[in-house]
């Protein structure tokens, strides 16, 4: 086994692994666009009706069997702010 970097090829499927914040433990397969993955995804997502920029950074990339896995981690400081949950209801 090596620690080599997977390669991929223009077309190839990926599968996101988000590390971290609101998408912890989620994940999504990305299609390269130019044999290479995202150095960095910005994801929308919207809590209580509000949209909000998360960003994800410092891809980690690993081949798995026939399946290279990306894990990406969330990066708090450059993401909008998400309210506290005890913050986001008005009583």
């Amino acid at each position: 086994m090596t620690d080599a970097t997977p390669e991929l090829s223009r077309g190839d499927q990926y599968v996101v692994f988000y590390d971290g914040g609101p998408y912890d433990g989620q994940t999504d397969i990305r299609i390269s666009t130019d044999g290479t993955w995202e150095t960095q995804i910005t994801v929308i997502a919207a809590f209580d009706g509000k949209e909000t920029q998360l960003d994800y950074i410092s891809p980690v990339a690993k081949r798995v069997g026939d399946q290279v896995q990306v894990h990406y981690r969330w990066d708090s400081k450059d993401s909008d702010p998400i309210e506290a949950v005890e913050e986001r209801y008005d009583n």
